[in-house]
């Protein structure tokens, strides 16, 4: 038996006047997922715990099957790890982005208008980074490149105590008010405002902007923790699992779960990733053993911060073509039995431009099983099942043992 986890990340949405009061998903032409889904289990899960933030962090390692109430540390961590940042349980990590924020104003009066510097390249960002750590590095505290406009900022034996908000969660919104907060936010505050001085006069952003592209002018810290400590997943289900992504943050995790990393040459966390990689490799991971993937597509979720409507539904619909049908047909043809589950991680709605804590829809599909069904995977047609799951972390538990089978 093979277990194929399909992670659309920030899929879910609401009903959208310009789709005909329609969600992205509900718009989408789906014909693979429509059809697993007469044949499939189809219903709501509360990925994220209430009380904590609906992160891409604390949803993923939920569907993982991990409680974040217990295992959840910080989501830089996670990322660190997957960059091969040694890490001691006394040190503290940061994410930090870099941001594009309007140029005239001062500072504090600085508007967000891209927490991804227009998906900057790797190349250009480590550029940028090594700019801000031969300024603003000092001994213990290190900035260190990842991808795109994702990195790292390591305080060694660092203090604990912060108050710090996504930049996804504040754009098209003035800085001042959203500036580190907390017993040492202090200098993570003169860190940020010293960066704009070095990034905004830097030749890569006067070459980007000279292209008409965001420039990455400002850093911006967030996300900390520590060290996490969690049990593998082979130790917890059995199973050899491996991940493929192209962000920081799910290989991380998968990693820190003792899975593969997968990496595919052309991935990008956008749209207009290279999704028939990414569907190779899945196909190659499983037939050289491997029992359990966890495929993670980015594209919805930064269409939905970026309240890009068509986009986020061409994001949909190249899932369901480029990716969930191509691994069914293989399987099929093969004569494998395997277990298929289609879930975003968390709602990006288009409306709000950042995650929410709204319940996502799923849908186990089992190879095994023929008997029709008259249900549609989306938002609405997930609610009229009646089927919640309460706890997001025992989703896995009922995807790879059966529905209703517990531990």
């Amino acid at each position: 038996m093979k277990y194929i986890v399909v992670l659309a990340d920030g899929m879910a949405d609401y009903p959208i006047e310009q789709l005909g009061g329609k969600t992205p998903l509900q718009a989408a032409s789906t014909p693979c997922i429509d059809r697993l889904a007469r044949m499939g289990t189809i219903g709501l899960v509360q990925t994220v715990p209430l009380g904590m933030s609906p992160g891409s962090d604390t949803a993923n390692l939920s569907v993982m099957g991990y409680d974040p109430r217990q295992y959840y540390t910080g989501r830089s961590p996670f990322e660190a790890y997957s960059i091969g940042i040694p890490m001691s349980g006394e040190d503290v990590s940061f994410r930090c982005n870099l941001v594009t924020v309007t140029e005239d104003e001062p500072y504090e009066e600085k508007t967000i208008l891209d927490h991804s510097s227009g998906e900057i390249s790797s190349g250009e960002a480590a550029e940028l980074i090594a700019a801000i750590q031969a300024k603003l590095g000092r001994p213990g505290m290190t900035f260190y490149p990842g991808i795109s406009y994702r990195h790292i900022l390591l305080w060694e034996k660092g203090p604990w105590g912060y108050e710090l908000v996504p930049p996804h969660d504040i754009l098209g919104k003035k800085i001042g008010a959203y500036q580190p907060k907390g017993s040492h936010g202090k200098l993570l505050e003169s860190m940020m405002r010293e960066s704009y001085g070095i990034l905004s006069q830097h030749p890569v952003n006067q070459k980007r902007k000279a292209r008409g592209l965001n420039p990455g002018n400002l850093i911006w810290l967030w996300g900390e923790g520590k060290k996490p400590a969690i049990r593998s997943f082979k130790e917890k289900y059995g199973l050899e699992g491996a991940v493929i992504s192209a962000v920081d943050l799910i290989k991380g995790l998968g990693l820190c779960a003792g899975m593969e990393s997968i990496d595919v040459e052309g991935v990008t966390g956008t749209y207009e990733t290279n999704y028939d990689g990414k569907t190779k490799a899945a196909l190659e991971a499983l037939a050289r053993g491997k029992d359990f993937l966890y495929v993670h597509l980015e594209g919805p979720d930064e269409c939905g911060h970026r309240a890009e409507i068509e986009n986020k539904v061409t994001a949909i619909e190249r899932i369901d073509h480029l990716v969930v049908k191509p691994i069914v047909e293989a399987l099929d043809a093969k004569g494998e039995d395997y277990r298929l589950m289609v879930l975003p991680d968390h709602a990006t709605p288009i409306a709000v431009r950042t995650h929410t804590m709204d319940p996502i829809p799923f849908l186990i599909y089992d190879s095994r099983k023929s008997d029709e069904k008259n249900q549609v995977y989306d938002e609405d047609g997930a609610k009229q099942t009646g089927l919640f799951v309460e706890e997001g972390y025992t989703l896995m538990d009922r995807f790879l043992k059966g529905d209703g089978e517990n531990d």
